[in-house]
């Protein structure tokens, strides 16, 4: 019982922090599940995980997402610069092409390359404001690259930001960009996964409820400590971060 509680807070504590900074939630997901084994880990479960993380974000946000009459075109941006995501992603887990993604040694490459990418993309001082310079042609480059994510080790939230960056974009606001690009993403792993969920006989139990709650809890305080962090600081401790990671898993690939 105590050690399914426990397990439950790991997986938690991944999926919150991980999942909205640029770090590659599903590359550390896979990472830890490959050194230990879960037994509390199942589909059911990573369902109330994303399910968490998606409630934390539109909660956090809740005041732009639920003012329709003065942030319409917010909302529109975040559905076309999703549409990206949905195509590519949907065609991948249909053709089980997904699967074959999830392999350590993609995952310490793009862990690696990306990290340098958005390295390079952090270092300039721009100062595009998503209020008055995010338009529809803008929000579909960074949904088009953004399905890079669908590749274990890019990072989701990685990818997006340093595509913002690229775009001039301050870091404050290609954070924000990218939080409210989660949404969509969150909501179709989510629906995808129970696609297959109401194919199996399942039991609804406490663990459910407390991996959306622990799972929400984790994602808005990493989401509230990210945006006040990069108000002030560089990226750089996250790209520190994800080139150990990455130089770690190439010693034990090739070491």
């Amino acid at each position: 019982m105590l050690k399914d509680i426990i397990e439950i807070v790991v997986l938690s504590l991944i999926q919150g922090v991980s999942e909205f900074l640029p770090i590659s939630s599903s590359a550390h997901l896979i990472i830890v599940s490959s050194l230990y084994e879960f037994k509390s880990s199942s589909l059911l479960i990573d369902v109330s995980l994303h399910l968490g993380s998606l409630l934390a974000i539109i909660f956090f946000f809740r005041k732009e997402l639920f003012n329709i009459r003065n942030n319409h075109k917010l909302l529109l941006l975040i559905i076309i610069g999703s549409i990206p995501l949905v195509i590519v992603g949907y065609f991948l887990h249909s053709t089980g092409f997904i699967y074959l993604l999830r392999d350590m040694k993609i995952i310490a490459w793009t862990t690696l390359v990306f990290g340098i990418l958005l390295y390079f993309a952090d270092q300039n001082r721009f100062d595009k404001k998503m209020s008055s310079d995010l338009n529809f042609k803008t929000i579909f480059y960074i949904g088009l690259f953004q399905t890079l994510a669908l590749i274990p080790g890019v990072s989701r939230a990685g990818i997006t930001i340093t595509i913002a960056r690229l775009l001039k974009f301050n870091r404050y606001d290609s954070s924000k960009i990218s939080f409210l690009l989660a949404i969509p993403a969150l909501g179709g792993a989510s629906v995808l996964s129970l696609k297959d969920i109401l194919d199996q006989s399942f039991d609804f139990n406490y663990f459910i409820l407390l991996s959306i709650i622990l799972s929400f809890l984790f994602s808005y305080f990493t989401v509230k400590f990210f945006l006040k962090y990069i108000s002030k600081f560089s990226l750089n401790i996250f790209i520190i971060y994800r080139i150990l990671i990455a130089l770690f898993l190439l010693m034990i690939i090739y070491g």
